[in-house]
Parts: structure tokens; C-alpha cells; sequence
């Protein structure tokens, strides 16, 4: 990632210091899933979406306190793009707030819509208070679909969406295999919390998931 990406020793180092590895997708899988995914990288020059998306965001830059609105998220998100862009990872250029789309003459709004050079492919964003819920896959699956058939273009691959919330419960998010859609489930964090409860989470996080995927495999 370093070589595609062009990082230097002090970006590098950042990503280093940011647990960028344990917070991206891939992290999650199963020993041989990374080897070969880690083996793809070295030998394509090629990212797939679990090394691009990350698990949790932090979005300490945002400054937001206790209590906000998903409009102050949007809002805070939009007034610190730059810094956004760089927690997102390299690649996402920006495209659209509050995309209109309608559907059976009846209209909806995509939160923010990003567009990534390696992927090629639209990152549709969804912003969430509180917890994951179940209802949120068909909402974001309508908007990929829509997307998939009236703003994709030649030589693109389908998009994906990202559903950013303030917690999640990772048994649900597997038993619907939001993987299978396109649809990656992350939590953000809007304070940066101590580096020791930030590896222990997701150190559990990825121990938990490990373990749920060797049981479903077998």
C-alpha cells in the first residue's frame, strides 16, 4: 500500500501509529483469506475493498460534543473535508451531499457520495446515530442499486456503501451478510480514545469475528 500509494516514511508511520492495518476489513478474516488478499496486493498492485475500508473511523477532528444531530455529523463531516478524506484513506474523491435520487416518485437522499480511483467504483455513505439496525441494509441496498443502474459508468465495477454508526452488533451484520451486498457496516469514533482501549477493542473485535467465520465454515 505504501508503494501504490506513494507514502512517505512520515505518512507511513502515521498509518503505523493509527493501527491502520487492525482497523481495516481485512484484518477481520480468517489467516489464509489475508495471506491471499496480502499476496494479490504484492504481485497486482491491486486494492480490494477490505484493504480500503476501515473499521472503526476515527473522526476525533470533527469536534463534536455529546449530543448532535445526523445534520451536525453531515455538516461537521463536510466543514472538514480535507481531514476526512485522509481518516477515508487514499483514493476517494469527493462527489455529491444529499444525492437526490427518486424512485417510484418518491425521493431520497444519499448522505455523501464518494468515488474511489483504485476501486473504481462509487462509495455510497450512509450516516447513523446509535446503534446498527437491520432496516438500514434495505436502505442502503436500494440506493446501490438506483446507483448501480443510473450512475455507473463504462469500465466502473459496482458500488459499495459504507453505513457509519455509533455502534454496531456484529452477530446481526453477519447473519445478514452485508458482505454479499456490498455493504461494509463500520463504527466512528468522535472522541480518539487511549491507544491501550483502542487495541484491546479491536483486538476482541477481530478475535470475535475470526471465531464466528471458522464456526461458519465448518
Amino acid at each position: 500500500m505504501c508503494r501504490i500509494e506513494r507514502w512517505s516514511t512520515r505518512t507511513l508511520q502515521e498509518r503505523i501509529d493509527s493501527m491502520l492495518y487492525e482497523r481495516t476489513a481485512i484484518s477481520h478474516k480468517p489467516e489464509e483469506v489475508i495471506r491471499h488478499e496480502l499476496s494479490a496486493l504484492r504481485v497486482q498492485d491491486q486494492l480490494t475493498p477490505e484493504l480500503v475500508f476501515r473499521d472503526p473511523y476515527v473522526l476525533d477532528f470533527l469536534g463534536l460534543k455529546d449530543r448532535y444531530l445526523e445534520k451536525d455529523l453531515e455538516d461537521a463531516i463536510l466543514r472538514e473535508l480535507e481531514a476526512f478524506l485522509l481518516e477515508l484513506g487514499a483514493g476517494f474523491a469527493f462527489v455529491a451531499r444529499q444525492r437526490h435520487i427518486q424512485i417510484d416518485n418518491d425521493d431520497f437522499y444519499i448522505d455523501l457520495l464518494f468515488y474511489h480511483r483504485s476501486l473504481h467504483r462509487l462509495i455510497a455513505i450512509d450516516l447513523k446515530l446509535g446503534n446498527f439496525k437491520a432496516e438500514y441494509k434495505g436502505q442502503m441496498g436500494l440506493y446501490l442499486r438506483w446507483l448501480d443502474k443510473y450512475e455507473r459508468q463504462q469500465g466502473e465495477d459496482s458500488p459499495l456503501g459504507i453505513i457509519l454508526c455509533a455502534g454496531k452488533k456484529q452477530e446481526q451484520i453477519e447473519l445478514l451478510e452485508l458482505n454479499l451486498s456490498g455493504i461494509h457496516v463500520a463504527e466512528y469514533l468522535t472522541e480518539l480514545p487511549s491507544r491501550e482501549m483502542l487495541v484491546e477493542k479491536l483486538h476482541r473485535a477481530i478475535k470475535v469475528a475470526r471465531a464466528r467465520l471458522e464456526a461458519y465454515n465448518n
